[in-house]
């Protein structure tokens, strides 16, 4: 009889964890988002009640970006971008492969990024370069990068053209962050010792960092001083996986993307100054475990389709 109780409460235990698995929970206030699992091979955009505004299919995706006028500029594979409008339609493209040069080299992207004059940032690992092109497809600029161990998936992961004109890369396999001037020269570095992801130059000078299999996020100083972190085991209840987008908030809380965290796990979360945690993602109904990208929508932003 003992044994049967066992069984029974061994089975109660089992369903209540799937029923909890099925259900997308967020905590905290709830926020729309648009977001992309390459193990799902979705890219959604899903409102504020957790309903999908509009979702279709993806292959790889590592960056996205949401344009001013409602435009979203992501990838459907690591060798093309595509610039979506409000229904879903492609109203621009760039094929690596077809970029000058790459016909016959390896070539992945990894990071690009709309920029001001409607042109557009384009950083290519394998042939380690960041390109600037216009809507033609043009290249307007060429930089090359410094890469010391050279592979075209993991040259590079996350760039951003800063205010200055300079240019903050994360180079994956080197571990290290550097910043480049317009004529390509490191002007700045930091080597996390991690497969990083991502990194945002801070209105303070400082830079913000997704360590991707350090499970941390780490802020550090102009003279590489740690000054902030949120490390893998620190929040209570969350345990961080591979952390890809992080992004400083107006309100100064830091968004996580938690990406390969495991299905107990949050996909993304949001944590303020004092590491508390104010909004959490948990959704393994819609998403596996490879969600790399995640922009928060704001209200009236025009994405809907």
């Amino acid at each position: 009889m003992n044994r049967w109780f066992a069984l029974l409460a061994i089975l109660s235990f089992s369903i209540q964890n799937i029923s909890a698995a099925e259900h997308p929970t967020q905590t905290g206030t709830p926020r729309s988002y648009i977001a992309a699992d390459y193990s799902k091979k979705i890219l959604v955009h899903v409102g504020a009640d957790n309903s999908d505004v509009w979702k279709q299919t993806i292959r790889d995706v590592h960056d996205l970006q949401i344009l001013p006028h409602g435009h979203l500029l992501t990838q459907t594979n690591f060798q093309t971008i595509v610039e979506l409008n409000d229904k879903g339609e492609i109203v621009w493209s760039y094929d690596a492969k077809s970029s000058p040069g790459n016909a016959d080299r390896k070539v992945e992207i990894h990071a690009f990024q709309r920029l001001a004059d409607g042109s557009t940032m384009i950083v290519e690992s394998g042939p380690a370069r960041i390109l600037e092109v216009n809507a033609e497809g043009k290249v307007l600029r060429e930089i090359p990068l410094v890469v010391k161990n050279r592979d075209p998936h993991r040259d590079s992961r996350l760039a951003r053209k800063l205010e200055n004109g300079h240019y903050l890369v994360c180079h994956e396999k080197d571990q290290t962050v550097r910043e480049y001037d317009e004529k390509g020269q490191v002007v700045w570095d930091y080597v996390t010792g991690t497969a990083l992801y991502s990194a945002e130059r801070l209105p303070n000078g400082n830079t913000l960092i997704g360590t991707g299999n350090g499970h941390s996020v780490i802020e550090v100083t102009p003279q590489k001083e740690v000054v902030w972190s949120v490390t893998e085991n620190e929040l209570p209840g969350i345990k961080l996986g591979w952390i890809t987008m992080v992004e400083r908030l107006p309100d100064g809380n830091t968004l996580i993307v938690n990406c390969h965290g495991g299905d107990n796990q949050p996909h993304a979360l949001i944590v303020t100054p004092q590491k508390q945690v104010v909004w959490t993602l948990k959704d393994h109904v819609r998403f596996g475990n490879n969600l790399p990208v995640l922009k928060l929508v704001a209200q009236g932003s025009g994405t809907t389709r």
